[in-house]
């Protein structure tokens, strides 16, 4: 019995399957214009650099919203800002399907202004994940427990996209709007009741966190964050200070930006591939964009568990991270192959590899959860997660520039298997060893006391 007692619980798992779940509909409201672009650019009158302009709206916002984010998931913890986040990026989304009432003219501009406000309100969210990963899972879960809730990005589009594409096709545009707003306030209530910090948590056992506290997990991190006093002037300076100038995490962020570029061709301008440079249909084309994100997914959680195998097997982490993300790169090279082949088929083949590729590859954020410093992990994410997406307001409006120029996408598959090799080559040659950051000492961000 005594050995029964001794034995780890099992509630890190649905920690991790709730991020999973809110992931996947996080995502999918990035995606949602893109399976909606077809009809509603045509309803609206925009051209392609016009419809980029709107898709990098949500960069725009995500991106300011990073430092912002972190800080506020350090300060008041990550369940209540979570929480506001999701309730708030689900009533925009909502809201975007409510565009044309306004006429063309201004509903453009109301459009990219609500996707500007989802990006904002999704800004917490994945440095939100990886907090709550860095203090449930102990370091040798943690690659398999990152690449799972960054694989959700793919399962999205499984999901997602082909339900998208029929309720489109089917009701019309504003109604998908309306659809995955109202799943995302399901989610938000569901968060409530299932989201907690280690200590916290109603069902945990003194067993399990006994076991990820001795793997590495920092579970203290939620219940220092609340009792924490307001930061003073020129704290999240000197902590940014520390980020900015370690050679590792610059590797780690550059790559994040390149690996992203992957991610936001495949959530903005893929659909709009599959319709205008392959002859599809909508729903075809949903149906069609869930074989590369199957592989996606596939690939990301096999990433994780190859990543932690490694590092079971005796590698050191350095080596047990930077494998993966290397490799995966190199394999989403396949992409360019889609640029001299004429059959569907074929397009599938090399899109489904070049993704499968890139799901493997996608291994930052439990770099990121390895790395950060103990006191700023939030700061630390929201850092490594602001530059990374910068992509997202570059990549559309750079494919959009290319389609109005050339009106081909064939150039932009290059400018996709480019950003693929910086990746590997950040990830390899930039990025130094893989170890923990120390926190700034108080002393050094708190006044002397009289």
């Amino acid at each position: 019995m005594a050995g029964i007692a001794q034995r780890p619980g099992r509630v890190r798992y649905t920690i991790l399957a709730m991020l999973f779940l809110v992931s996947i509909i996080n995502y999918a409201d990035r995606s949602i214009l893109a399976i909606t672009a077809p009809l509603l650019s045509k309803d609206l009158g925009i051209d392609p650099l016009q419809l980029g302009i709107v898709f990098s709206a949500f960069g725009w916002a995500y991106v300011i919203a990073q430092l912002p984010g972190g800080w506020a998931l350090d300060r008041f913890g990550t369940k209540r800002v979570y929480l506001i986040g999701i309730t708030l990026w689900s009533i925009f989304t909502a809201a975007q399907g409510t565009v044309l009432a306004f006429g063309a003219g201004a509903a453009v501009s109301i459009l990219f202004a609500l996707r500007f406000l989802v990006g904002f309100a999704e800004g917490p969210s994945f440095p939100g994940n990886a907090r709550l990963v860095a203090a449930w899972f102990p370091a040798a879960e943690r690659g398999t427990a990152s690449a799972i809730f960054n694989s959700s990005q793919y399962f999205a589009t499984v999901l997602f996209a082909p339900i998208m594409g029929y309720i489109t096709f089917t009701f019309g545009w504003p109604y998908t709007f309306f659809f995955m707003g109202g799943l995302g306030i399901l989610a938000a209530l569901l968060w409530t009741v299932t989201i907690y910090g280690p200590r916290a948590h109603p069902r945990v056992t003194d067993a399990e966190i006994d076991f990820i506290a001795a793997g590495g997990a920092l579970v203290e991190l939620d219940r220092n964050a609340v009792a924490r006093p307001p930061a003073i002037p020129g704290e999240m300076a000197a902590n940014l200070r520390i980020l900015l100038s370690n050679r590792t995490l610059w590797g780690v962020y550059i790559g994040q930006f390149a690996i992203n570029t992957l991610t936001y061709f495949f959530i903005t301008w893929f659909p709009v591939y599959l319709v205008q440079e392959r002859g599809m249909t909508i729903m075809k084309a949903g149906l069609f964009a869930s074989a590369p994100a199957i592989c996606g997914f596939l690939g990301g959680v096999l990433g994780g568990v190859w990543s932690d195998w490694l590092l079971r097997r005796g590698y050191s982490l350095t080596i047990a991270r930077k494998v993966p993300v290397v490799s995966g790169m190199l394999v989403s090279l396949a992409i360019v192959a889609c640029n001299y082949v004429d059959t569907n088929t074929l397009v599938l083949l090399f899109m489904s590899i070049a993704f499968f590729g890139k799901g493997i590859g996608a291994l930052g954020w439990a770099v990121i959860a390895d790395v950060a410093p103990r006191k700023t992990a939030g700061l630390s994410g929201g850092l490594f997660n602001m530059v990374g997406n910068l992509s997202s307001i570059l990549t559309p409006i750079i494919i959009g520039g290319i389609l109005k120029s050339t009106g081909s996408f064939k150039l932009a598959l290059v400018f996709v298997a480019c950003n693929a090799l910086l990746a590997a080559f950040s990830y390899l040659v930039i990025a130094g060893k893989i170890e923990r950051i120390e926190d700034a000492p108080d002393t050094a961000l708190r006044p002397a006391i009289a």
